[in-house]
């Protein structure tokens, strides 16, 4: 028994650590890597509780255009001499009193300053919903270099392992005539030194593939993944159509970022709206309903009379008679906490009017402040164009650059190539020396990682393009 448990036990070990190990070598498409961003990055999650906080905001100033309303409540025991509530005289015993209320305020008019405030936090929420957007593109955008840059580098470390290859191969022809005593020995030494040139670069290649990873894994704020696997994508060098006038006349039209800076500037000037209501009375319309609560409130009730002596006399046959008067009899009863309540109610209604005379001129320089936020909203609109604007420029043209370069380079490939692969010949048969080969064999090997790179470097500049054009650059 104990041993099928441990068998068991085993197997799900087993299991687990291969299910561990498929996650952490698992191969990820541009569109996952998209999706995964989208849902992790922290500058992401920062424009969301943004976009958040303006809606709470807009909400709340809708809100402010109705009325107040409160109520309260309270219930003390005072000791000593005091004011009775229900007298209004003064009495030095115990009192236990209560007083409650319903008020009510609202503001009628006060220059529409309700009404432009809340009008300016819906114009900053619609903005800070575009800035969403304007994140997501910026994310895409980031992650879709951040990939190719991945793919680049694994182009170059292919293309090394592929001249370590070669040049091993060539090792083993030489190494038959080093062992035979025929050729040059030097050329034999020679090619083992270049092997351990091609060593270092592949340690170099295996670096930048490495940062390139990290930097992939960072922008999708990726924390469980220890090895980065990416899939690869079909990539297309046709020549870019598009010139730069008609990619910035697309971004124009689709980047998120010119209507969100649009939207801020009309919130700038409800913001003027607003500071300048500061100058405007406010009229405003209160009511209310009190009562109160006193435990030495009594009531007496007649039980009946008496005759008592005044305290004064008359003389009647030199006789003092006492003076006696009928005095009614009266029981005290405490009022019960409802009938006080419903017999000290009262209520009360107004209109109130703030007048504005004098404050320090601060209503003034408020306005002053908020036309400054409009120039201010103004100028980052105009910075949002002519920074894109010089931006798709340049992209362009180094996109131009980088496609002509590619083309010479793909017809130096071919160069190279044949003349490498006459070199090598003549160098196995031994008409010609060590030098001229590997001097052919280095060239071809730097055209094809220069031809590597000119390719990735030119989509990247296209999926930049793409990017301001507002078409999808995922795929």
């Amino acid at each position: 028994m104990k041993l099928n448990r441990l068998i068991l036990a085993f197997t799900l070990l087993l299991k687990f650590v291969g299910n561990t190990q498929d996650l952490n070598t698992k191969s990820f498409s541009l569109d996952e890597c998209i999706s995964i961003a989208l849902e992790n990055n922290l500058d992401l999650k920062s424009s969301n509780l943004r976009a958040n906080s303006a809606k709470i905001s807009h909400q709340q100033s809708k809100a402010s255009l109705l009325p107040s309303i409160n109520g309260n409540f309270n219930l003390g025991v005072n000791d000593g001499r005091s004011i009775d509530p229900f007298t209004n005289d003064f009495i030095n015993q115990e009192l236990t009193f209560s007083n409650m209320g319903l008020s009510l305020n609202m503001t009628v008019f006060n220059g529409f300053r309700l009404l432009n405030a809340a009008k300016q936090n819906r114009l900053n929420r619609e903005a800070a919903e575009l800035e969403i957007e304007v994140a997501k593109q910026d994310l895409v955008l980031d992650v879709t270099l951040a990939y190719l840059q991945v793919l680049n580098n694994q182009a170059i470390l292919n293309l090394t392992k592929q001249r370590l290859t070669a040049t091993n191969q060539q090792l083993e022809v030489q190494k038959g005539f080093y062992e035979n005593e025929s050729g040059n020995p030097a050329d034999y030494a020679d090619i083992l030194g270049q092997i351990a040139n091609d060593e270092t670069s592949i340690l170099v290649s295996e670096s930048n593939l490495n940062n390139a990873k990290l930097n992939l894994s960072r922008v999708m704020n990726l924390k469980q993944v220890s090895d980065l696997e990416i899939e690869g994508v079909i990539l297309d060098l046709e020549k870019y159509k598009l010139s730069a006038d008609e990619v910035y006349n697309l971004a124009l039209e689709s980047l998120a970022t010119f209507k969100a800076n649009e939207l801020r500037i009309d919130a700038a000037q409800k913001g003027v709206s607003v500071a300048k209501s500061q100058f405007t009375p406010e009229i405003s319309v209160f009511s209310g309903v009190n009562t109160n609560y006193s435990s030495a409130a009594e009531i007496f009730t007649a039980m009946g009379t008496n005759v008592v002596e005044t305290g004064e006399f008359v003389t009647v046959d030199n006789q003092d008679l006492p003076v006696m008067t009928e005095q009614t009899v009266f029981s005290p009863e405490k009022i019960s906490y409802q009938d006080q309540l419903d017999n000290n109610l009262n209520t009360v209604v107004g209109v109130a009017v703030n007048v504005p005379l004098f404050n320090g001129f601060r209503a003034k320089n408020n306005v002053a402040q908020e036309k400054i936020r409009v120039e201010e909203s103004i100028l980052e609109l105009e910075r949002t164009h002519v920074d894109i604007k010089n931006t798709i420029a340049q992209v362009h043209f180094d996109m131009l650059a980088v496609y002509n370069r590619y083309q010479s380079i793909e017809n130096q490939v071919k160069a190279y190539a044949e003349s490498y692969r006459i070199n090598e010949i003549r160098f196995n048969n031994g008409v010609s020396n060590f030098l001229n080969y590997i001097t052919s064999k280095n060239n071809l090997d730097n055209a094809k990682v220069n031809l590597a790179n000119a390719k990735y470097e030119y989509l990247l500049l296209v999926k930049v393009l793409d990017y301001y054009c507002g078409n999808s650059i995922s795929g």
